[in-house]
């Protein structure tokens, strides 16, 4: 026995019961082919085994099953290719009107053509020329039912076959010779070539077949969809008065609300609403009314809750980022001479990229903590802007012209600056790509960073400034505007007290009269004096700005060489948490006699710097 697909083909030698017709011709034939004459009656050309083991014809017409490619070996019709390292054992065939005699075993097996799918049809080539219909029915027929045999004059015919796996079958005999009874003329003699054909009637088959599943297998979604969709909703019920009692009580319940004010608003659709319903439907509405209360309370709940979470994560962050910093120091302790030199080059490096990394992290975790902040202040002043909207600045019109010309003079200078610092980033990068990566140029890759990051530092002060000079803009548009319609009311009163003096003299009123008319004058005048020196120096608004006056005056003259704002203000935050930098700053620009602001440093150290002039300005005085 060969393999396992392939033992059944194996016959006992010791089976010669078979009845010959012409013993001699058999036996001359045989001694020829130096075999022994082996036949059984009826014998099986081919065994199941060979082709699909244990195939089902009725396999693919399954529900459920999604149709296969019959081109893959082990998925579709083809059966999986026999081991290689089994030799296949072909014998002798014999039937009742021919012979059929095994290829050489040595020879490679004979190559066949793409299988089409659905192929129920064999193309059969190198017949003997005698042969006949009947003979190839002999034949072929152990293989499976034939439907349709289609001979040709050319030695060569199409068996088209019931089942599929009835090819499989037939392409086995492939390079078999075969030989009509016991002659030895080449007409009744040739060599079987067993391929597969490609027919229209198996094409059209197979498509139906594919067709019949895609419907069953959309018949089964479909069936599953149905199983899966949510049940529809209920009918909701006619008005009566009965119903709209039962909704009244719905609608008082916070459990049945959303579903009491549904059925409320399809009966208003419909029309239900008249004058003998009116007053019911405008209870069922009040109650409705009702739950706002109610959601705006649960509204508020759910926002402490957010802010409950904003503030925890702030901490949490807050924490991340302190022990990010205490492992930069760790790292920046590490690369310092006292204790860099004692590390291999391999240690070196991975601490120099650990301490790479430890920065980016701790880089942007700041940013993101800095952007909360902002985001904390930009809610605060929202909210106090939108607690006093009627509060404004009011400045005079020279202070504003020039703040604005100062802010443009920074401005430049800030710009010429940034050139600067561009053009030293340029000329660092040019001497990288030219020097080897010694130790000045880590040093140089460090100032590299320290620029960068200053320049953009400078930017933001850059986009602050201009922030600041465009409010300053609008604050002075302002108050022009305001500055020219006193002044026209006041002419207006004044042409007013003209023509009233006038009429007096004219009526001939008395002096008291007169007198009244002189004092409202005065008053005006006076009040109009009292307006121009509150716009020529403006006072505080809130009892809170003068408290921040008083500490930042103390806090600046504890420090004689002044403080840059962000060191002003983390000493403020800890007083009150709510107060921003950009509140401070614009408070200390308001008062021009006490706070004064300086440039120290030259290059990349250059720090902004304000310090207490008030003592100054009295001993000039």
């Amino acid at each position: 026995a060969a393999a396992d697909g392939l033992g059944s083909i194996a016959i006992d030698t010791t089976q010669l019961n078979m009845s010959v017709t012409d013993p001699t011709a058999w036996a001359t034939a045989m001694n020829n082919l130096g075999m022994v004459p082996v036949g059984l009656a009826g014998q099986q050309l081919v065994t199941d085994s060979i082709c699909v083991p244990g195939f089902d014809p009725s396999l693919s017409m399954m529900t459920g099953i999604t149709p296969i490619n019959p081109m893959i070996p082990g998925m579709g019709l083809v059966p999986p290719p026999p081991p290689t390292d089994v030799p296949v054992v072909k014998e002798i065939i014999h039937c009742k009107s021919c012979t059929l005699f095994p290829p050489n075993p040595n020879l490679p097996p004979p190559s066949t053509r793409e299988r089409p799918p659905g192929c129920k049809t064999v193309f059969v080539g190198g017949l003997p020329e005698n042969a006949t219909e009947e003979i190839i029915q002999e034949v072929f027929e152990q293989c499976g039912d034939i439907t349709a045999i289609r001979k040709s004059k050319k030695n060569f015919c199409h068996i088209r076959f019931a089942e599929e796996f009835m090819v499989d079958k037939a392409i086995y005999l492939s390079g078999y010779r075969m030989r009509l009874g016991s002659s030895t003329d080449k007409k009744d003699s040739g060599r079987l070539h067993v391929d597969f054909a490609q027919a229209r009637d198996d094409f059209y088959e197979w498509e139906c077949k594919q067709r019949m599943l895609a419907r069953e297998e959309r018949h089964r979604r479909k069936m599953e969809e149905d199983r899966l969709r949510p049940p529809s909703p209920p009918a909701i019920m006619h008005y009566s008065e009965h119903e709209a009692a039962l909704l009244a009580e719905k609608l008082k319940d916070d459990s049945k609300f959303s579903e009491a004010i549904t059925v409320l608003l399809t009966w208003i659709e419909r029309g239900e609403v008249n004058r003998r319903s009116a007053n019911q439907f405008y209870s069922m509405v009040q109650s409705a009314n009702s739950h706002v209360r109610r959601l705006m309370n649960e509204k508020a709940a759910h926002e402490q809750e957010m802010e409950q979470a904003k503030e925890s994560f702030k901490n949490a962050l807050t924490g991340i980022l302190t022990q990010f910093e205490q492992i930069v120091a760790v790292f920046n302790a590490s690369t310092r001479q006292k204790a860099w030199d004692h590390f291999s080059k391999a240690q070196r490096k991975n601490i120099d990229i650990w301490r790479k990394h430890s920065e980016e992290l701790r880089n942007a975790h700041s940013e993101q903590l800095m952007g909360i902040r902002r985001e904390e202040e930009m809610e605060m002043s929202d909210d106090d802007s939108g607690d006093n909207p009627s509060k404004k600045l009011r400045v005079d019109d020279s202070a504003l012209a020039a703040q604005a010309y100062a802010l443009k003079e920074e401005n430049d200078s800030l710009r010429w600056q940034l050139d600067a610092y561009r053009n030293e980033v340029e000329l660092l990068k040019q001497e990288k790509g030219q020097l080897f990566r010694t130790e000045e140029s880590l040093t140089k890759d460090q100032q590299l960073q320290f620029l960068q990051q200053t320049m953009q530092g400078m930017q933001q002060q850059l986009l602050s400034i201009q922030e600041e000079l465009n409010n300053k803009k609008s604050e002075l548009e302002q108050a022009k505007e305001e500055q020219t319609h006193t002044q026209a009311m006041l002419k207006v009163l004044q042409e007013q007290l003209k023509s009233a003096k006038e009429l007096a003299e004219i009526n001939g009123h008395d002096e008291s009269q007169a007198n009244e008319i002189n004092v409202l004058t005065v008053a005006l005048v006076n009040q109009d004096r009292e307006k121009n020196s509150e716009k020529r120096s403006p006072g505080l608004k809130s009892e809170k700005e003068a408290l921040l006056i008083g500490i930042i005056s103390t806090f600046l003259h504890v420090h004689p060489f002044g403080a840059n704002i962000e060191y002003l203000w983390s000493y403020m935050q800890q007083l009150d948490s709510r107060i921003s930098a950009n509140e401070i700053e614009m408070l200390l620009m308001r008062l021009p006699r006490m706070f004064k602001q300086e440039f120290t440093g030259v290059g990349a150290t250059l720090e902004k710097r304000w310090k207490f002039c008030a003592f100054e300005g009295i001993k000039t005085i």
